[in-house]
């Protein structure tokens, strides 16, 4: 008797085990600056420092949150961000400025007040919208504190950029494409404010 009921026992629990084995890895992407831009202008030796980032709270979680049909979302909890949310944006439109303004000093980072004169930039992302194999929006509203001038300079951006790929690689480069636009009208302001 004791016989019989062992067998399915030990069948049972090789099942359980054989199927926790199969169960989903996670993914990690990083958001990282366009390798395609190139500078506005001529290059200048600018010191700029882009501020921590705000972000809406619904994407501020270690899972890429997407958007599905009609009002709902969907954080994915297999694909994830590699770092925080915001400083991932932070460290991409930095290095967006770097390559946009030709300067070795755009920084995360503070500044001394004792040193060069810094161009300061606050960026308050309003939206970060996430479809799979469709498109990828970032509506950023963002400040210019420039060196000398106390009055800030104030701007707003919405990119759409259409997924080119039905994965999640395919999204977050399209969100880099998004914040790349973000990056230079940043960058196309701070010229325009620069002493002619």
């Amino acid at each position: 008797m004791k016989r019989t009921f062992l067998f399915p026992a030990v069948v049972l629990i090789a099942g359980l085990a054989g199927g926790c084995s199969s169960s989903p890895t996670s993914s990690f992407y990083r958001l990282k600056p366009d390798a395609t831009l190139t500078a506005l202008g001529p290059a200048a030796p600018l010191y700029v420092v882009v501020n921590p980032v705000t972000i809406p709270e619904l994407v501020d979680r270690p899972q890429i949150v997407v958007t599905l049909a009609g009002n709902q979302v969907s954080p994915n909890e297999f694909q994830r961000w590699a770092d925080p949310l915001k400083s991932g944006i932070q460290r991409t439109i930095a290095g967006d400025l770097a390559a946009l303004l030709g300067s070795e000093h755009v920084s995360i980072f503070g500044a001394d007040s004792s040193g060069p004169p810094v161009w300061r930039v606050r960026v308050d992302v309003m939206r970060f919208d996430s479809v799979v194999g469709e498109a990828a929006s970032v509506d950023a509203q963002w400040t210019i504190w420039p060196p000398k001038d106390t009055k800030p300079i104030l701007g707003h951006t919405s990119a759409h950029e259409q997924v080119q790929g039905q994965g999640y690689d395919a999204l977050v480069a399209a969100h880099d494409r998004a914040l790349a636009s973000v990056s230079r009208d940043i960058a196309a302001a701070i010229q325009a404010d620069l002493p002619r």
